[in-house]
């Protein structure tokens, strides 16, 4: 029979689909599996109708053979077969799919749903064959027809012998090239690989002739013999019922599947059955990959379509901020494209994801309520992804993931909610404070810190270098606002405090002035502080710049020359100001050097770096002699 050539454009779309529409090569064995599967099922949908037809699914299966001598891959299955005419249409018009036509045919009938709706999978073989032939004999018929096509130059299609019903893919795999080994698809291992990763929930058993050892009979010794396999699980947990699965069913299917190598603390089990219909696995786990907070890191839950799977990560069914959340979807209602391995931004997907984002902050909630052991190690490991949650996008989510968080508490001395420090807040208290630093001991030696705690007021500590934006991206909660024990006003000073700084001030201008002068450009102001207790010293921020903000911008690379507006507070009731007012009269020479002493220890309190050490120590030596 004369060779039969491909349309012009249908010759233009395979070479196109060869080179560019798969980005991965070991697709070509799913895109056939899902097509070998498809055409079991038009045999289960023609049984639904046909009282002479019995379907047997113990039947049906599929079959990968490779043959490393002849370099052929051969993929068999027991499905409806096509006719000549169906060769012709199926397999000579690209893009002209039977399986969607048969699906719009039988759309009203119950039973499985067809995968392939395309038409363009079958030719993905081409990516690793040199030549594909396809033998086929239709259900209720005695002929057989073979299919044969080495790509873009055309096909023949001419009478065949087969003895059973079904359809046979012999490829003729292409030789190695210095960027490409094919070899592998000849490897069973390397197949089965590929079959367990894409195809393992294809309803019917995918079999393999596999090598094993087994102990010889009557002896201890083993021998290595050859057995048919199957190497499907064919039935996926997410469709079994919830009632029969025990917690170790989950945590295996967290291993198998390689979602980490720690235990999931919380699982979470969804079937969705309303405007869009959808199953999900989600798992939270106990610890972040090493790589979590780098860019290299990849979010994203496996996407399958009936089973199949068409996505490693899809990264646009989570938030950025549940970026940790490891697991799974299948959906029917999806729209793939035409490779099936990228969807369109449709609005099934987007309903799919706004909804397991609402089932991950409900898992949460109830971690954080119910197990707070498991919560707290979930944010140990996870709370910084949320609260750069809160501050990214300008803030848009911050009424989304704000009770989620957790700060260490004064009182307690261990985490708590935003939502516990606001209901044992006293009536008198009206902001919640917060002390920033790099850690909870040196914070708790911050001069700030004294008067705050001296009022009874709990004070949430920061510790983490994201923390103070997220909370000056919330700004309040429940109508309580923020406020930084360093903040120019705590607006707990009492009145007599108010009015000695005062008078301070008006008494010490001069000399304020003076400090102020010396420390030009270093600080706005110099001035009596009203909230020192047994310290000297302290610096204050004014404006919405901390001081702890800006030693985390500083160590940004390109950070510029970012500063906060720092107010030197001088404890006016401190032995050291006494000395420093008899200089100020007496000695010029000593007041400059106990104001930059002075203003150097200020920095050091905050963990600021010093401008020149080597002038600070020799300060320190004039003090001593």
């Amino acid at each position: 029979m004369a060779k039969k050539q491909f349309k012009a454009e249908s010759k233009r779309l395979l070479e196109m689909m060869i080179n560019s529409i798969y980005t991965q090569k070991e697709i070509f064995l799913r895109e056939l599996i899902s097509n070998a599967s498809d055409a079991i099922d038009k045999i289960y949908y023609k049984a639904l109708t046909d009282d002479n037809l019995v379907f047997n699914k113990e039947d049906y299966y599929i079959k990968v053979t490779p043959d490393k001598e002849s370099r052929t891959l051969t993929i068999t299955d027991t499905g409806i077969g096509m006719t000549a005419e169906e060769l012709e249409n199926n397999l000579g018009v690209i893009a002209k799919s039977g399986s969607l036509a048969f699906k719009q045919e039988n759309e009203a009938k119950d039973g499985h749903n067809i995968i392939g709706q395309f038409g363009v999978g079958f030719y993905s073989a081409f990516m690793v064959a040199d030549e594909v032939i396809v033998t086929s004999r239709a259900l209720g018929s005695d002929e057989a027809y073979r299919w044969v096509s080495r790509g873009a130059d055309g096909y023949t299609v001419t009478p065949a012998e087969k003895d059973s019903v079904g359809t046979e893919i012999v490829m003729k795999i292409k030789a190695n090239t210095e960027d490409e080994q094919y070899d592998e698809y000849l490897e069973p291992y390397r197949l089965r690989a590929i079959i367990k990763k894409y195809s393992d929930f294809i309803r019917y058993p995918i079999k393999m002739d596999m090598k094993t050892s087994k102990p010889k009979e009557g002896s201890d010794e083993f021998e290595e013999v050859v057995e048919e396999q199957t190497i499907n699980s064919m039935v996926p947990i997410w469709r079994r019922n919830k009632n029969e699965l025990t917690e170790e069913d989950y945590a295996s299917f967290y291993a198998e599947k390689r979602y980490g190598f720690d235990k999931p603390l919380k699982h979470l089990h969804v079937s969705a059955d309303g405007a869009v219909v959808y199953n999900a696995i989600l798992y939270i786990p106990e610890s972040a990959p090493f790589n979590y907070y780098t860019k290299e890191y990849e979010k994203g839950l496996e996407l399958y379509s009936n089973g199949v799977l068409i996505m490693d990560k899809c990264a646009d069914l989570l938030p950025d901020y549940f970026s940790f959340v490891k697991g799974m979807v299948d959906s029917e209602d999806l729209s793939l494209n035409i490779s099936r391995e990228l969807l369109q931004h449709d609005r099934q997907l987007k309903l799919i994801a706004k909804n397991i984002k609402n089932k991950i902050k409900g898992m949460l909630q109830s971690m954080l309520k119910d197990e707070r052991d498991k919560y707290e190690t979930f944010y140990k490991a996870f709370g910084r992804q949320l609260k750069f949650g809160v501050y990214n996008d300008y803030g848009m989510n911050k009424a989304e993931l704000q009770d989620l968080l957790l700060f260490t508490s004064s009182k307690e001395k261990k985490l708590v909610s935003l939502d516990e420090y606001v209901s044992r807040m006293p009536e008198d208290q009206k902001y919640i404070y917060y002390a920033a630093g790099e850690s909870i001991a040196r914070i708790e030696k911050l001069p700030q810190i004294e008067l705050v705690l001296d009022k009874g007021y709990e004070i949430l500590y920061l510790t983490d270098d994201i923390d103070e934006f997220a909370i000056k991206m919330i700004m309040n909660y429940k109508e309580k606002e923020f406020k930084s024990v360093s903040s120019g006003d705590l607006g707990i000073e009492s009145e007599a405090d108010d009015k000695n700084a005062d008078n301070e001030e008006k008494e010490n201008k001069e000399l304020f002035e003076s400090m102020q002068k010396l420390l030009d450009g270093k600080v706005k102001a110099v001035k009596a502080s009203k909230r020192l207790k047994s310290h000297p010293v302290c610096l204050s921020a004014e404006g919405e710049l901390s001081i702890e903000m800006e030693k985390i911008l500083k160590a940004m690379p390109d950070s510029g020359d970012i500063k906060a507006d720092k107010v030197l507070e001088i404890n006016v009731g401190h032995d050291v100001f006494q000395a420093l007012k008899r200089a100020y009269g007496s000695d010029t020479e000593k007041f400059n050097l106990y104001t930059q002493l002075l203003y150097n220890q200020a920095l050091l309190i905050e963990g600021l770096t010093i401008q020149d050490p080597v002038e600070f120590t020799n300060d320190i030596c004039k003090v001593m002699v």
